[in-house]
C-alpha cells in the first residue's frame, strides 16, 4: 500500500487514483536550481475539507458548511459527520498535547518491540531497541557466528533463531577494514519502519489475524483512550473492546494507497484512528475505487472513527506535509523542548504516525 504505481495516463486511473495523484508530493525539475534544493510542486488545496476551520467557525457562529453536521452526543469535543458518508466521525483536537507526546514516544520505543511484529521481521527477524540504536548511531550487522544461549550485549538487540543472526554494533566496528559482513545503519532502518502491530497480530501474507502469534497486549491507557473515543460510533448499549492495533509510520514522500480495512468480524464496531505528528491529507472514497473521494486534513491529535457503511469505503493517505509552513507541529516542538526529548522531536518534525485500534471479534 505504500509508494505509488506507474500508470500510463489519467484515462487509465480510477477516480481514487486520480485524487491520489492530485495530492501526492511531486518535485519540479528546474535545471537552474541547486540539486540540493528541491522545489515542491504547488498543489491546489481549495477542495480539502478543513475540520479545524469548521470547528472555529462553528464556535463563533454555530454555522456548518453544507454536508457537515454535528453529532448530538456527550463527547468533550464536537463530533462532526458527513451526510453522504454514514458511519464516518471526525473529532478535531481530541487528544491533549501531553497524550500526543506520550503516544509518539510509545510508538517509537515500545510498540515496535518483540514479540510485536514490524515490516522488518521478514528480513531481519525481531529487532529490539531500534530507536535507541539509531540514536547511538549503531549499525545492524549480519553475524554468522553462533552465540551461546543468552548471547552477549552486542547481539542481544536482535533475536532470530531460524535465520542469519543480526546484531547492533557501533559504526567504527562495522566498517573496520576487512569486515565483509552485511550491514545497515539503524537510522536507515528507523526511516524504513512502516508498520508495527499491537495486540492480536495481523498476518499480512494471509490477510487475517493469527491468534497463535505471540504478542504484547495493547497498553491499558491506549485501550481506555480508544474506548472513550469510540463511544459516538458504537451501537447503543455496547462497549468497544480493543483487541488489535496497527501503527503506521510515514516519512517525507510516503503515502498509504487506497484500501479497505475489512478483516474484522463485526463492521458495526469502529476503527479508532489517531493522528500524530505532521499534518496529512486523508482521502475518504466510496464503495468503489471509481467513486471520487473526499479530501480532508488530518492534524496531530485528531481522531477519525469509521463504522458501519464507512467501513466499506476506500480510504488512504496520499500526502504528509513536513515543511514549516504546513506541518503544524509547533505545539509538539514546544512540548519536546527538553534535552531528553530532542530525539523524538527530530523524528516527528518530518514524520507522521497513525495508530488505528480495532475490535477483531
Amino acid at each position: 500500500m505504500y509508494g505509488s504505481e506507474a500508470v500510463a495516463d489519467d484515462s487509465d486511473r480510477t477516480a481514487f487514483r486520480r485524487a491520489e495523484k492530485k495530492y501526492k508530493l511531486y518535485y519540479d525539475h528546474n535545471p537552474k536550481s541547486s540539486k540540493k534544493k528541491k522545489q515542491t510542486r504547488p498543489v491546489d488545496l481549495s477542495q480539502v475539507i478543513d475540520f479545524k476551520s469548521i470547528l472555529e467557525s462553528f464556535n463563533r457562529n454555530g454555522e456548518l458548511p453544507p454536508g457537515v453536521f454535528r453529532l448530538p452526543c456527550d463527547s468533550d469535543r464536537p463530533v462532526f459527520c458527513l451526510e453522504d458518508r454514514p458511519g464516518f466521525y471526525f473529532i478535531h483536537g481530541a487528544i491533549s498535547i501531553e497524550e500526543q507526546c506520550q503516544w509518539i514516544k510509545e510508538s517509537l520505543t515500545s510498540f515496535p518491540q518483540p514479540p510485536n511484529r514490524t515490516n522488518h521481521n521478514a528480513i531481519f527477524g525481531p529487532i529490539c531497541d531500534l530507536f535507541i540504536a539509531a540514536g547511538e548511531r549503531k549499525v545492524l550487522v549480519e553475524n554468522d557466528i553462533p552465540y551461546p544461549d543468552g548471547g552477549s550485549e552486542s547481539n542481544s538487540s536482535v533475536s532470530n533463531v531460524d535465520g542469519p543472526r543480526w546484531r547492533f554494533c557501533k559504526e567504527p566496528s562495522a566498517s573496520s577494514k576487512g569486515n565483509t559482513s552485511k550491514s545497515i545503519p539503524a537510522s536507515v532502518l528507523l526511516r524504513k519502519l512502516r508498520w508495527s502491530t499491537l495486540g492480536l497480530q495481523f498476518d499480512w501474507s494471509k490477510r487475517n489475524y493469527n491468534v497463535s502469534i505471540p504478542h504484547n497486549k495493547i497498553p491499558d491507557a491506549l485501550c481506555e483512550l480508544a474506548k472513550r473515543m469510540a463511544v459516538p460510533a458504537m451501537p447503543l448499549g455496547e462497549n468497544f473492546q480493543p483487541e488489535a492495533a496497527i501503527v503506521n509510520y510515514f516519512g517525507l514522500g510516503d503515502m498509504l494507497g487506497g484500501h479497505l480495512d475489512d478483516m474484522e468480524v463485526d463492521w458495526s464496531k469502529p476503527i479508532v484512528s489517531m493522528s500524530l505528528g505532521c499534518k496529512a491529507i486523508f482521502l475518504l472514497g466510496g464503495k468503489s475505487r471509481d467513486d471520487f473521494p473526499l479530501a480532508m486534513f488530518l492534524r496531530s491529535g485528531d481522531i477519525v472513527l469509521m463504522a458501519g457503511e464507512a467501513r466499506e469505503c476506500f480510504h488512504g493517505v496520499p500526502r504528509i506535509f513536513t515543511d514549516d509552513e504546513n506541518s503544524e507541529i509547533t505545539p509538539l516542538e514546544l512540548q519536546f523542548s527538553q534535552q531528553n526529548d530532542l530525539c523524538f522531536l527530530e523524528y516527528i518534525r518530518t514524520s507522521r504516525i497513525n495508530i488505528n485500534i480495532r475490535q477483531v471479534f
